[in-house]
Order: C-alpha cells, then sequence, then structure tokens
C-alpha cells in the first residue's frame, strides 16, 4: 500500500484535486489529506461543496461527494494540527503531491518555510528525500514564481503543471482532468487507464 500526502491550497483547479484524491483511494493508497483555508473557499467557490472545520465530518464529507464505499484509508487533518504524523519525518509518507499548487505556497515550499502542516509535510518529504509533486496554477509566470519552480526541480522535485494534451481527442472537461491527473498517477508509479496512450 502506497502512503501518499495530498496537499489542497486555495489555486484554481479543485476538481484535478478531488479526482486525483478519488483514484488514489480506489487505488487502495493511504492518503493523508491537508487543505489550507483558501483551498476550502476555493472549493466552495469552484465545485459549490462546503468543507466542515472538523477532520472527521470533512472525511465524511468527501467520501460521500466522491461516492465512495470505505474511508478507512483516508486522514484528513486540519492545518494547523502539528500532532498529525506528516508533521515529522519519523512518520513520512512516500511520496507528497500538491495539487493545486498556488504560488505562495510554491514559495514556501521552495525557501523552507513550514509555518503550516502543508508546508511543514513538504519540508519533511524533501528532507528525507521522498518524492514531491507539485502540480502549479498560475498564469502568466513571474520570474519569482519561475526561480521557485526552478530551485525545487533542481533538486529532484516534479513540476508538473495541469497542461491539457488535445492529441487525446478530450470530448469533455473532465477528460481533461483525467489526462491530468494520469500524469500524476505516472509519476507516483500507480497503474492508470484514465486517458489514452500515445501511439495506442
Amino acid at each position: 500500500m502506497k502512503n501518499i500526502t495530498l496537499g489542497i491550497t486555495g489555486a484554481t483547479g479543485i476538481p484535478i484535486a478531488f479526482t486525483l484524491l478519488k483514484e488514489l483511494l480506489v487505488a487502495n493508497c493511504q492518503v493523508h489529506l491537508v487543505i489550507t483555508a483558501a483551498g476550502v473557499i476555493t472549493t466552495k467557490q469552484e465545485i459549490g461543496f462546503s468543507l466542515s472545520s472538523n477532520p472527521n465530518t470533512t472525511k465524511r464529507e468527501l467520501i460521500d461527494h466522491l461516492k465512495l464505499s470505505n474511508s478507512d484509508n483516508l486522514y484528513v487533518y486540519t492545518n494547523n494540527d502539528w500532532y498529525a504524523p506528516i508533521a515529522s519525518g519519523s512518520s513520512v509518507s512516500n511520496a507528497m503531491v500538491i495539487c493545486p499548487c498556488s504560488m505562495a505556497t510554491l514559495g514556501k515550499v521552495a525557501n523552507g518555510i513550514g509555518d503550516d502542516l502543508l508546508c511543514r509535510a513538504a519540508d519533511v518529504v524533501l528532507k528525507e528525500r521522498k518524492n514531491l509533486i507539485i502540480v502549479p496554477r498560475e498564469t502568466p509566470l513571474s520570474v519569482i514564481h519561475l526561480g521557485n519552480m526552478q530551485k525545487l526541480a533542481s533538486i529532484g522535485v516534479c513540476i508538473l503543471p495541469p497542461v491539457p494534451a488535445f492529441y487525446t481527442h478530450p470530448k469533455t472537461i473532465q477528460d481533461i482532468i483525467d489526462t491530468i491527473v494520469s500524469r500524476i498517477l505516472d509519476q507516483l508509479g500507480i497503474d492508470n487507464k484514465l486517458t489514452s496512450r500515445w501511439g495506442n
């Protein structure tokens, strides 16, 4: 069983994050979920889904929303829960995905600022030399944004912008989302058939 931390920030792209969450759980991954305060606001804005401030309630709501039968592998934490296992290298996940990743969060991670659980978890993944995947969501990008991405890429972080692929001939927005989530799952080493492959 893969142990994955998923961080969701306030950048646009919540449907991608929720599709990724569902696919990770369907793949029988253990998922440790952290959503920032801005992420809660964006979730309401983009998909009309109000998240509770209580992590146990949020867990039940997410399982219902994603139409999953089992919640045993999902762990939800508030962004100020310093007792969460993902805050320590003694209980580090196999990998972490920040999707979507705001430029504010990207900047903090790139500069070692772990002042909340999400950024601390990313710092732990980096110091323990585990796999960190960042799905940055901003356009256009400033020199500061690009510099922070370059700093992270230089130490092995996967920078995976949510760029649509049109060679798959997507018919719906969900088709585009699935292609992006498929690329994230590929980086995590999780088999998936969310989208057609080039040459097939």
